[in-house]
């Protein structure tokens, strides 16, 4: 059984049961607190599990649940949650809140006695949130979501998210330094900003590749969309950005391509 591990100085992390190929290992949910047996803040619940929920309401007496964003994976379990602490659910969505208020972009949360910054980072989905612990270590972590995983590379889920959005997040983020990184999927990250970096040059890259695959088949890259790219034309660019991609994941490579037209076009 996963055990609820302590990773920095105020956060402490537990493995959801719940992997798959978009979850990669389980999501992972925090427990944020400056002491054991302290007051607490749960950010993503994660899946409805009656073990994994306990076990966060067990660890400690929690203050606050904060959700990420709005994906089920993070979300389904809030409400069970909410019902066994008393604590209230706040969310970038009104939907997802259970007893709380929506979060605020540039809020300043005080809970538990903890100082826990809100930075709206769409890209992933339309209600991305970061939240930043400045406090936490030598210079203060992140917990980032989806919008920067442990390992592998986020789907912008358009049209829900942008790229565009996405990448304005991404140099956000970057901006802010050398934090620790905590992502509701794989490990955590040592520096935030390094991860930004190269998730910026990833995100170049596929474009590259797009505009690339486009020119060979005489397509302006202003122009293009999916209902222009038919049959062996979708393939060709397909297979020249994604052709690697484990079957698993292939709709999610398919979100990705779609978003990189749309942010091509300058939509």
């Amino acid at each position: 059984m996963t055990e609820l591990r302590r990773i920095t100085e105020l956060a402490s992390v537990r493995l959801a049961p719940n992997p798959g190929p978009m979850t990669l290992d389980g999501t992972n949910s925090y427990l944020l607190r400056r002491e054991t047996g302290g007051p607490a803040v749960v950010v993503d619940p994660g899946p409805e599990d009656a073990a994994h929920l306990q076990a966060l309401a067990a660890a400690g007496p929690v203050e606050l649940i904060l959700i990420t964003h709005h994906h089920r994976d993070h979300t389904e379990g809030a409400a069970t949650l909410h019902a066994l602490t008393g604590a209230p659910v706040r969310a970038p969505s009104a939907a997802d809140c259970h007893g709380g208020e929506v979060l605020a972009d540039g809020e300043q949360i005080i809970a538990a006695g903890l100082t826990i910054e809100v930075l709206a980072t769409p890209g992933h989905t339309a209600d991305s949130v970061c939240f930043a612990l400045p406090d936490d270590g030598p210079h203060g972590s992140v917990l980032t979501g989806d919008t920067v995983l442990g390992r592998g590379s986020t789907v912008i889920g358009i049209p829900d998210g942008t790229l565009a959005q996405y990448l304005h997040s991404l140099r956000l983020l970057a901006s802010l330094g050398p934090m620790r990184g905590l992502p509701a999927h794989g490990p955590d990250l040592p520096d935030l900003a390094a991860a930004c970096a190269q998730y910026l040059q990833h995100r170049e890259e596929r474009l590259d590749q797009v505009r690339g695959a486009l020119a060979e088949l005489g397509i302006a890259a202003a122009d293009a969309d999916l209902d222009q790219l038919q049959g062996s034309a979708y393939d060709a660019v397909y297979g020249a950005v994604y052709g690697d991609v484990d079957p698993s994941v292939q709709f999610a490579a398919r979100h990705s391509l779609a978003a990189q037209l749309a942010y091509l076009r300058g939509e």
